[in-house]
């Protein structure tokens, strides 16, 4: 489309309030009460079955799922918080069509798996609306926790310790807690403030206190956190963002995605967050999409996604490249970011040959007035004491760093994928691996 087509620039309300209200609810809707019966009646309670071993927490999903089945969903989400405390966010966010649906019998006989998903949000939900909160803190062992990050890692690891009768004092940068569940996930996924009340239902077990507004390394250290408590779990994230290293690309109307994605998530209408008529989003993991997802949502025309290699190659899975698509995002693949200038942005054709990337010697000039830069994140330097390994906190099976009694999880240590779930269970892990150790039973 030809360039004057366009009106410049970067606006907010592109669109009208309730518009925009509209195209952020839920992607979902929740299973209601018949449907979730119908859904679990399909399940085949498989022994040795495969979805349990596809999910980063081992929940009992065949359990759960004849839970509901029999009409006990509050017994149902027990089974699920047992693995997993924040089985209500995973049920919203997790990729199980590529962890526990993908390796549903169903799926593999018919193409078409059990809803897992939507029955765990269903039991869940069914729990934390009532308030309820099935666990107790236990008896008071005398030994206190220090947890950097109230993110997945840092709130599954607390509540486990609380758990377990530990003293825990959870520190977190922000003003809220949640981690990316708060400020790192596109709107549409966690409606209705989710991840705050999942916050405020965790913490109702008791002896957790919380320290907001307390960045590691200004208004604490790592070393006195070390010295005032017995042990100390890292769940800090990535803070820092790796940057587009190209001609032009500081440009005053572009933005890093994560910034994007948080504005929009503590945005209480949305209609204050500019977004450009031709956005450019450059990345090609969840990130990027669900930047370029809120950006159509908001009202911009043209989104293009440009990701550097092949569609096989895309962190985001199949699903999420295929719901951008289905919102009107154009996924532009082996487009490799050569500069930045006040038309858009120009990109050399890349090819895939014997594992390698290689320029085909062709361009291509995307137009954009805002470009936003989903290329990764990176560890913001946490303790010179602590060993790294790949830009990461190095931690050993049970999540132990190079420290003594300092243990990390969550996107800011080796390990697993950087999913919500499977931060939950390092952050689990971590804690039965603190309490074992501080109880002299490892």
């Amino acid at each position: 489309m030809p360039a004057d087509m366009f009106t410049p620039g970067v606006a907010a309300a592109r669109l009208a309030p309730e518009e925009i209200a509209d195209n952020f609810t839920d992607l979902h809707a929740p299973l209601q009460g018949h449907e979730a019966a119908v859904a679990a009646d399909r399940c085949y309670f498989c022994h040795d079955a495969p979805c349990i071993t596809a999910c980063p927490t081992d929940i009992n999903i065949p359990l759960f799922i004849r839970q509901i089945a029999t009409g006990t969903p509050q017994a149902s989400a027990k089974t699920i918080f047992d693995s997993n405390i924040l089985g209500g966010m995973c049920a919203r966010v997790c990729p199980t069509e590529t962890l526990c649906e993908q390796a549903c019998v169903r799926e593999t006989a018919e193409g078409k798996p059990v809803e897992i998903g939507r029955l765990q949000r269903f039991a869940t939900d069914v729990v934390m609306a009532a308030g309820d909160h099935p666990y107790q803190r236990g008896a008071d062992t005398g030994k206190s926790i220090a947890v950097v990050g109230a993110g997945p890692a840092g709130l599954a690891c607390a509540h486990r310790l609380a758990m377990k009768g530990h003293s825990v004092d959870l520190y977190d940068a922000r003003p809220k807690g949640g981690g990316l569940n708060e400020y790192g996930i596109a709107a549409y996924k966690a409606a209705d403030d989710f991840a705050q009340s999942e916050v405020d239902w965790l913490l109702k077990i008791g002896g957790i206190a919380v320290h907001y507004d307390t960045k590691l390394g200004d208004q604490v250290s790592l070393a006195a956190l070390s010295n005032s408590h017995d042990a100390v779990f890292l769940g800090v994230g990535l803070g820092g963002v790796n940057a587009l290293r190209v001609e032009g690309s500081a440009r005053d109307e572009d933005a890093d995605a994560v910034d994007f994605i948080a504005d929009l998530r503590q945005s209480a209408d949305k209609t204050d967050i500019a977004v450009g008529r031709r956005v450019v989003v450059i990345g090609g993991g969840m990130t990027a999409i669900d930047a370029a997802v809120q950006a159509k949502l908001l009202g911009a025309e043209q989104v293009t996604i440009a990701y550097r290699r092949g569609k096989d190659a895309m962190s985001a899975s199949a699903y999420e490249q295929d719901l951008a698509t289905s919102k009107g995002v154009r996924i532009l693949y082996n487009a490799q970011p050569e500069a930045v200038s006040d038309t858009g942005v120009e990109f050399a054709y890349t090819q895939t040959v014997d594992g390698q990337l290689r320029m085909t010697g062709e361009t291509q000039l995307v137009e954009a007035d805002m470009v936003l830069r989903a290329i990764g994140q990176s560890l913001v330097p946490v303790s010179d004491d602590l060993a790294l390994s790949g830009g990461k906190i190095k931690v050993d099976d049970t999540g132990a760093t190079s420290m003594q009694g300092v243990w990390a999880g969550g996107d800011c240590a080796t390990g697993g994928d950087d999913l919500t779930v499977t931060a939950v269970a390092e952050g689990r892990d971590a804690a039965e691996n603190i309490h074992k150790t501080l109880m002299g039973e490892g």
